[in-house]
């Protein structure tokens, strides 16, 4: 165990096509209450004080809104569900009918 002391560890995101999490810097004030509270571990403190989580591994994102209700500043975190999960109901016109 001694000789992971000395060792220096980095990580780095994993691209991905998914961006689950959508940071404001204006609001944003770096506390890291939504990497605290992540449930699946995708976000690291920024290295920079002040600055929002680093989100590592975007595609293991399970869309829980967690991080969202965490946080103190409202709009400082924002969820993007994909663009296929993003579905809209169009109400039905008065009068027309469709059949299946």
């Amino acid at each position: 165990m001694s000789e992971l002391k000395n060792k220096e560890l980095f990580a780095e995101p994993v691209p991905c096509s998914a961006r689950p999490l959508l940071f404001d810097d204006e609001k944003c004030i770096g506390c890291n209450a939504c990497a605290n509270i992540c449930q699946v571990d995708i976000l690291i403190p920024a290295p920079e004080k002040g600055r929002h989580p680093i989100v590592l591994y975007p595609g293991e994102c399970y869309y829980c809104g967690a991080c969202v209700m965490a946080c103190p500043r409202d709009g400082a975190i924002r969820l993007q569900h994909p663009l296929m999960n993003r579905a809209k109901f169009v109400p039905v016109r008065k009068g027309e009918h469709h059949e299946a």
